[in-house]
């Protein structure tokens, strides 16, 4: 793929990666490069795919076809809304659609509420995946045609041939998953740049430093762009918090909560949040490129009963009849409109988890 090329704009400087001795999740490195190969070569990553997701819900993808300078470019122009923006042009392009299920435009600091009435101090500039569905920021609309480009990669030559494996991995035809995310269906798979900012010791202590508490994504597939700032952790089988290691020029992918009713429980929606970072990066900023992908808004959540796997290992359903099941849009509209802004309850069960019932299910959050 040629390097994409356009205006000129400030560099963005990221972070050294931490010397801190962390606990990190090992988890599977997923090369794309072998994709293309052979029946037999996409056979065995599809295997290696469904023992990540089904016992993680995580895993790394390399070979994924930027280069180390381009995705350098593409966080370069992922800081543009941020730092390259006035606050009050950025309140032009405010998010004002979210109770109706959909997220465009910035959500600026101090929105959502954490805990102990502290609220966050992250800024997120989302994008539909078609970048000319509404206006953006002047900045911003030299760099749309390279934008336009790295959303079409993302769903097209990395989200497309992860979802092959997956459906190959659920024993089913590969245009399965893939049949459900059409580039040019009526859905809500969006890029989102997003930037967290240092906070005081007064809220770090408030918030036992968790900057994003434990969640699972709405979704199917998250792909998070890796960058050197550690804070992200996914919760382990064994109940403790794993850190999750940049890799250089990687993708981290992890499943959502519509994959987890898809697969019948298979591919798990694994918990996991994000906290202050290692004493050696928290006075830096905290910049991330991700692509939140969704099926076509008509797409009912119901698991795939077909899959030869789930007929031999089971199905968990979290709905008790398959005409329970939301379809995409209803599942994300009502997820969306409550995030960060909903009351909590304390779980009875659990300690450290508030809880609430979004259309029949128990959505968790983790401290």
């Amino acid at each position: 793929m040629p390097i994409p090329t356009g205006p000129l704009i400030p560099q963005y400087q990221p972070a050294p990666v931490t010397k801190e001795a962390l606990d990190y999740a090992d988890l599977a490195i997923i090369d794309l490069r072998n994709f293309a190969t052979t029946a037999e070569e996409r056979g065995k990553l599809a295997l290696q795919v469904r023992e990540a997701m089904s016992s993680q819900g995580f895993f790394y993808v390399i070979g994924h076809g930027y280069s180390s300078e381009q995705m350098k470019r593409m966080f370069d122009i992922a800081d543009v809304p941020f730092s390259r923006v006035s606050h009050d042009e950025k309140e032009k392009y405010l998010a004002s659609t979210k109770q109706a299920g959909s997220f465009q435009g910035y959500k600026l600091r101090q929105y959502w509420h954490i805990d102990n009435g502290v609220l966050d101090q992250v800024e997120t500039y989302n994008i539909h995946r078609n970048v000319s569905s509404r206006a953006h920021p002047e900045a911003l609309r030299p760099l749309l045609p390279e934008i336009d480009q790295f959303a079409r990669h993302s769903h097209i030559n990395v989200l497309g041939p992860i979802l092959r494996l997956m459906a190959l991995g659920l024993e089913l035809p590969e245009e399965t998953l893939l049949d459900m995310h059409r580039w040019d269906g009526d859905s809500e798979t969006y890029l989102r740049y997003m930037k967290y900012f240092p906070r005081s010791a007064e809220d770090e202590q408030k918030t036992k430093n968790v900057w994003l508490k434990g969640h699972n994504d709405i979704g199917t597939i998250t792909l998070l762009y890796s960058q050197p700032v550690s804070a992200l952790q996914i919760l382990a089988g064994d109940g403790t918090w794993k850190w999750v290691k940049h890799i250089d020029n990687a993708i981290v992918v992890n499943s959502g909560d519509a994959m987890d009713f898809l697969s019948g429980g298979l591919y798990r929606a694994t918990i996991h949040r994000v906290v202050q970072p290692p004493p050696d990066q928290r006075q830096y900023t905290r910049l991330g490129i991700f692509y939140f992908c969704m099926t076509d808004d008509d797409v009912k959540l119901v698991p795939l009963a077909a899959s030869p796997v789930l007929q031999r290992l089971g199905i968990k359903r979290r709905f008790e009849k398959d005409e329970d099941a939301p379809v995409m849009a209803e599942w994300r509209k009502a997820r969306t409109a409550a995030y960060g802004q909903s009351t909590l309850s304390k779980s009875t069960e659990e300690t450290d988890i508030e809880q609430e019932v979004i259309q029949g299910v128990v959505v968790k959050h983790y401290s």
